[in-house]
């Protein structure tokens, strides 16, 4: 009798612990099923966001250097070295007084593939002087750099970003500002300036630097090395402008 009832009470607390182990399994079953329903949900809501953005997984980012001011006969060279290192391509929008200096480093700018824009002769500021005098500046620097290259000169980066978009007709050429200016000239802090940068970058952003300055060098080869891991193509800006 007592063993009948031993056999009971066991019988009874295995059925119950089998009981709660299939209630479990079934509770853990539903529950992976609504994670896993949840997942497919974000996943296909990526896909489409991607559709609509025409973004794509495999597609590159395109991002643009630019370089005002210079070219400067010992920090231009040092960045022209990285960029080719690199096999990176970028615009330099140089000053027509600094080209006739040293155009033996415009023409390696032109022969490595860079783009080669108009910064005015003396850096001069629209607002500053009069217009009449602003155009000879570009005329000038243009008739300069074209008699370094032998190409005509399309791209103008006007200093301080002060343009009359008269000019654009009058002389054919465009206009190129900036969306990323981590103020290089007013810092010594490569690595701050180097962050300044990343933390900005965009799809189809224009970074203004000027190559005139050692730390200038060495946060733009440092922002290049980190764009480039994380998908970026560095490209010169008439392909962000017209593509």
């Amino acid at each position: 009798m007592i063993l009948k009832k031993r056999f009971f009470f066991f019988s009874v607390i295995i059925a119950v612990s089998l009981l709660f182990y299939f209630l479990g399994r079934k509770q853990a079953d539903a529950q992976r099923m609504r994670y896993d329903a949840q997942i497919s949900r974000m996943e296909d809501s990526v896909t489409v966001e991607k559709v609509l953005t025409g973004q794509d997984e495999t597609e590159t980012r395109k991002i643009a250097l630019t370089f005002d001011d210079g070219p400067h006969p010992y920090y231009t060279e040092q960045l022209l070295d990285g960029l080719k290192e690199r096999n990176v391509r970028a615009t330099f929008f140089v000053t027509g007084e600094h080209a006739e200096l040293y155009p033996d480093i415009i023409e390696r700018m032109k022969e490595e593939g860079h783009l080669i824009g108009n910064h005015t002769y003396s850096h001069m500021q629209l607002k500053t002087g009069s217009l009449d005098a602003f155009k000879e500046e570009l005329v000038k620097t243009n008739e300069i750099i074209s008699g370094i290259t032998g190409e005509e000169v399309l791209f103008v980066r006007p200093p301080y970003g002060t343009w009359e978009k008269s000019l654009e007709a009058e002389l054919n050429m465009f206009p190129v500002l900036w969306t990323i200016d981590p103020l290089d000239w007013c810092s010594s802090n490569a690595d701050g300036i180097t962050r300044k940068v990343l933390s900005k970058a965009r799809e189809n952003g224009i970074i203004l630097m000027h190559d005139s300055y050692p730390s200038t060098v060495t946060a733009a080869l440092r922002v290049i090395d980190e764009l480039e891991k994380q998908g970026y193509e560095f490209v010169t800006v008439d392909e962000i402008l017209f593509d």
